[in-house]
C-alpha cells in the first residue's frame, strides 16, 4: 500500500463494498419467492444455492441461479481491473485486490444482507471470481468436476474434489511454468488456492455426514438408475434418486408446506 493516495485506497474500499454486494445478491431465494412462492432455505438441504435448486424446483430454476451466482464473482474480481488507470496500483497489486474481492464476493454470497445473512456455499460464486483470475486452472477443474460428477453422480463431492483439485494445479504450473505476470507466480494466489479448498471442505461438512452415511442424495442427468436397472439387472439403491424423482418429491413436499402452514 506504499504510495496509495486518498483516492486509491477510497477506490478500493468502493470495490470491495460493491464485490461484497453484489455477492449479497440472492438469486436462489429471489427465484424461489418469485416463481416458486417458496423459500428455498426451508426445503431440501435449506442451502440457497444452485443444487438445492436442482434437487428441490428443477433445471429451469436452477439454471438461472447458477448463472446469476457464477457471474456475481466474475463481475466481482473484474471491477478491480478499474485501479489499472491508478498510477499506485501494480500488476501485483491487481492480483492481491483480484483475491481480496473473491473473498469479499464469496462471503456476500454466504451471508447476504438481503436475505437475512442466510446465503449458499459460494460454489457457483467461487467458480466465476477464479475464472475471472485466471481460466486455465478453472477450466482443468471444471473438467475434473465433470469426470467425478459422471462417475459417482454426487455434486457434493464432485465439488469438493474440484476444489480440493485446484491448489495442487496451482502449485504444477508455479513450478513447471515461468511466466512473471502469470496470477500462479504470486504467493498470495497460492496462499489463495489453498484457503478455497479449505473452504469448500467447512461449507460442505454436512454433505460429508451424509456421504459418510450413504444418505446424500444422487443426481441422473442423463440416465436414470430405472434405466440403469434394465440394463445390468442390478438392484436399485435405496439412497439414488432420479432428477425427476427428486423434483417432485421435494417440491411436492414444498407446496405443502406452503399450503398447509403450522
Amino acid at each position: 500500500m506504499e504510495g496509495w493516495t486518498l483516492t486509491t485506497c477510497l477506490s478500493v474500499t468502493a470495490i470491495m463494498i460493491a464485490a461484497y454486494l453484489l455477492g449479497s445478491i440472492p438469486s436462489a431465494v429471489w427465484i424461489g419467492k418469485k416463481y416458486y412462492g417458496i423459500d428455498i432455505r426451508e426445503h431440501g438441504s435449506k442451502n440457497a444455492g444452485t443444487t438445492n435448486m436442482l434437487r428441490v424446483l428443477g433445471k429451469r430454476a436452477a439454471l438461472p441461479v447458477f448463472i446469476i451466482d457464477y457471474f456475481k464473482g466474475f463481475c466481482a474480481v473484474i471491477l478491480t481491473s478499474l485501479m489499472r488507470y491508478d498510477d499506485a496500483i501494480t500488476d501485483s497489486c491487481i492480483i492481491n485486490l483480484r483475491i481480496i474481492a473473491t473473498a469479499f464476493v464469496v462471503l456476500g454470497h454466504i451471508f447476504p444482507i438481503f436475505a437475512g445473512f442466510r446465503g449458499g456455499k459460494g460454489v457457483a460464486t467461487l467458480l466465476g471470481a477464479a475464472t475471472a483470475i485466471y481460466p486455465p486452472i478453472l477450466l482443468m477443474c471444471f473438467g475434473i468436476w465433470c469426470l467425478v460428477f459422471a462417475v459417482s453422480h454426487y455434486v457434493s463431492l464432485a465439488s469438493m474434489v474440484a476444489g480440493c483439485s485446484y491448489p495442487l494445479l496451482v502449485m504444477i504450473f508455479a513450478t513447471m511454468t515461468y511466466d512473471p505476470a502469470a496470477p500462479f507466480q504470486s504467493m498470495p494466489f497460492i496462499i489463495f488456492s489453498w484457503i478455497v479448498a479449505i473452504l469448500l471442505i467447512w461449507t460442505h461438512r454436512k454433505n460429508i455426514v451424509r456421504l459418510r452415511d450413504g444418505n446424500e442424495s444422487k443426481i441422473y442427468l442423463w440416465l436414470k438408475p430405472s434405466d440403469e436397472e434394465d440394463k445390468n439387472d442390478a438392484p436399485k439403491e435405496p439412497n439414488s434418486k432420479s432428477l425427476s424423482q427428486l423434483i417432485y418429491d421435494e417440491y411436492s413436499y414444498a407446496r405443502e408446506d406452503v399450503n398447509n402452514p403450522k
